[in-house]
C-alpha cells in the first residue's frame, strides 16, 4: 500500500543549479565581465552628457538657417580731418624774479600781500633810508669844499702863469701849482662819485617790482636786517600773463614740422589738463629747440598763451595737442566701421540685395570718432559699424540705420573746440601722430 500511494504522489521540485532561471545562471558565470562593460558603459554616458552640443541646426555653422544678420551701419562721408601731435608739457614762465636787496639795512614797511598781483614799478619793501642819506649830505659837503679849493688854486694858476711871464717865479713853482689844481678837480669828481653813489643807495633803499606778475610768499618781515647776500631773497616775482608751456615731441616728428614753420604757418597749439578732459588754453607755438636730446630722442619745443584768465600755472603739467595739418575733403567713416584681421584693414560694404562684401581698405589719421579712408572706400558707401563680427563674405543682413560720420567730425581735437582730446588710441602720448596715410593699419 505504501508502494503504491508513493507511487501516485507528485515528484518534489529538483534543487540546485538546474532549477535557477537562464539568465541568472548566466550572469553568475560572467559577472565579472558584466561589471567591467557596466563602468565602461556609464564612463561613456557621462562624457556624453558633459560633451556640449551647438543648437543649431547641422551643416549649417553660425551663419547657416538662423535668416538676415542685423547689423548698424553708416554711410562714408566727406569732410576735413585735422592731423595733430601730442606731447607731455611742463607751464613755463617767461620770467621769474627772485627780488634780492642790493644794500645792507633794517625793513621799514613791506607793501605787497602774499599773492597779489603786481605791476612793473610797484613798491615792494622799504629799507630804513637814513644811513645812506647822512652819507649823501657828507659827500655833498665835501663836494663843496673840493670846489671852494679848486677855484683858489685856479687864481693862484693865473697869478703864477703871470709872473712866470714876467721871470718872477721859477718854473718849478708853476709846476706844482698846476699839479695841485689837477689834484683838486680830481677830488671833485670823487666827491661827485660819492654823491651819485648815495642817491643810488638811496633809490637801492626802495624796492619796487622789476616785472608784471604776481608775488609769492613773503621770505622777510618787518623789522629784519637784510643783506645782498640773503639766500631766499626777499620775494619771488613770476610773470603770468603771457605765459609759455615747454612740450617734447619724438625726433621723428621734426621733418614735417620743420616743413610747416618754414612755410611760415603759426601753428595752433592747445593745453589741456591732466586727465585730458578740459581745454585750459590755446596758443601758438614760438620756437623748436636747436638740438635733440640724445638720451630720449626727443626734442623740445615752446609755445605761448595769452593766459588772460589765469588757468596756466607755472610748473603744472599739462598735455599739449599741436595741429599740424588739415586734411581737407577726406572720406570719413566712424571708428567702429574699420576691421582688422587676416585680410588686413578692411570693412564690410552693404550691396543694394542687402548682401555684405568684404572691402580692403587703406586707413589715414583718425580722432575720437572718425577715420579717415585714402584708399579703398569713396562718399556714399554703406559699411556696417556694429554686428561686423557675426558677418562673412555675401552673408544676408538686416540694416539698421546708425549714426554717419559726419563732415569735419575730425574737427573735435582741433584747438579751441569744446570737444575733448583725440583719444590715445589714434593719438599717442608722447607726440605720436594718427596713422599716417597709407598705412595697412593690419593686426
Amino acid at each position: 500500500m505504501n508502494d503504491e500511494n508513493r507511487l501516485l504522489l507528485p515528484e518534489a521540485p529538483a534543487t540546485g543549479s538546474a532549477s535557477r532561471p537562464a539568465w541568472r545562471r548566466f550572469a553568475t558565470t560572467h559577472r565579472r565581465s558584466l561589471i567591467v562593460a557596466g563602468i565602461l558603459l556609464a564612463f561613456l554616458v557621462l562624457a556624453w552628457l558633459l560633451k556640449p552640443h551647438s543648437t543649431q541646426p547641422a551643416g549649417g555653422g553660425r551663419f547657416a538657417g538662423g535668416g538676415p544678420m542685423p547689423v548698424v551701419t553708416a554711410r562714408a562721408t566727406t569732410g576735413d580731418m585735422p592731423i595733430t601731435l601730442i606731447g607731455l608739457g611742463t607751464v613755463t614762465p617767461l620770467a621769474t624774479v627772485t627780488v634780492q636787496s642790493q644794500i645792507s639795512g633794517q625793513i621799514m614797511h613791506i607793501f605787497f600781500k602774499e599773492g597779489q598781483t603786481v605791476k612793473a614799478g610797484d613798491p615792494l619793501v622799504q629799507i630804513d633810508p637814513r644811513p645812506y642819506q647822512v652819507a649823501l649830505e657828507q659827500a655833498q659837503g665835501a663836494l663843496a669844499r673840493d670846489k671852494a679849493l679848486l677855484a683858489n688854486a685856479r687864481v693862484d694858476l693865473d697869478r703864477y702863469q703871470t709872473l712866470f711871464a714876467q721871470d718872477s717865479i721859477a718854473e718849478q713853482q708853476l709846476a706844482t701849482q698846476k699839479s695841485l689844481v689837477a689834484q683838486y678837480q680830481g677830488a671833485v669828481l670823487t666827491d661827485q662819485g660819492q654823491i651819485d653813489a648815495a642817491k643810488l643807495n638811496l633809490t637801492y633803499a626802495h624796492i619796487v617790482s622789476p616785472i608784471d606778475g604776481r608775488v609769492g610768499l613773503q621770505q622777510v618781515n618787518v623789522g629784519n636786517y637784510v643783506t645782498p647776500a640773503e639766500p631766499n631773497g626777499l620775494v619771488v616775482v613770476t610773470q603770468l600773463k603771457p605765459i609759455s608751456v615747454v612740450f617734447t615731441l619724438p625726433e621723428d616728428e621734426i621733418p614735417p614740422l620743420l616743413q610747416q614753420m618754414h612755410g611760415g604757418a603759426a601753428l595752433p597749439v592747445t593745453a589741456w589738463d591732466r586727465s585730458n578732459t578740459h581745454q585750459l588754453a590755446s596758443g601758438t607755438l614760438q620756437s623748436i629747440d636747436s638740438q635733440i636730446d640724445t638720451t630720449t630722442g626727443t626734442i623740445r619745443l615752446k609755445s605761448l598763451f595769452a593766459n588772460d584768465d589765469e588757468r596756466l600755472y607755472p610748473q603744472q603739467f599739462v598735455n599739449v595737442v599741436l595741429l599740424l595739418d588739415t586734411l581737407h575733403g577726406a572720406t570719413l567713416i566712424p571708428q567702429a566701421g574699420v576691421q582688422r584681421g587676416a585680410p588686413g584693414t578692411y570693412v564690410y560694404v552693404v550691396n543694394a540685395d542687402q548682401t555684405v562684401s568684404v572691402r580692403q581698405v587703406t586707413v589715414g589719421p583718425g580722432d575720437a570718432s572718425s577715420i579717415t579712408i585714402t584708399a579703398g572706400l569713396k562718399p556714399g558707401d554703406t559699411v556696417v559699424v556694429d554686428g561686423a563680427d557675426r558677418l562673412k563674405d555675401g552673408a544676408k543682413v538686416l540694416v539698421r540705420q546708425g549714426g554717419a560720420a559726419r563732415p569735419g567730425a575730425g574737427a573735435a581735437a582741433h584747438p579751441g573746440s569744446d570737444a575733448g582730446p583725440p583719444a590715445p588710441g589714434q593719438q599717442r602720448q608722447g607726440g605720436r601722430r594718427h596713422s599716417q596715410p597709407g598705412s595697412s593699419g593690419g593686426s
